[in-house]
């Protein structure tokens, strides 16, 4: 069971380790450079495409026996293709659209299955 809390320690580590580094070299765009905004979202769309990766295969390893939370990985997965989506619209419009209105999903902890 401890080999399992540290998977999920170090999994966590490393996304924290992704989103501080995608903070840190995503410069300030200046007006008018579409080229650098249009670089620096691309590397966007690829860092979430490793944070998903990351999720998945933490996603497929065994769960804790007795634990009564979980992470919800599947909803995870739905935030991050809603951001991804919304990012690749801006890079490459199909027509002018009013906003999507819908939401993130949040809230990650879900309650496993025996207490439901």
């Amino acid at each position: 069971m401890a080999h399992h809390s540290s998977r999920n320690i170090l999994w966590h580590r490393a996304i924290a380790v992704l989103l501080a580094v995608s903070a840190l070299t995503i410069e300030p765009v200046l007006a008018g450079d579409g080229a650098t905004e249009h670089a620096q979202l691309a590397a966007l769309i690829r860092q979430l495409d490793m944070i998903d990766r990351l999720a998945e295969h933490n996603a497929s390893l065994p769960r804790q026996d007795g634990s009564r939370y979980h992470f919800d990985y599947e909803r995870l997965h739905k935030d991050i293709e809603r951001v991804r989506q919304g990012v690749r619209d801006y890079l490459a419009p199909k027509r002018a659209q009013p906003r999507d209105p819908v939401e993130l999903l949040g809230q990650y902890r879900r309650a496993s299955e025996a207490d439901q």
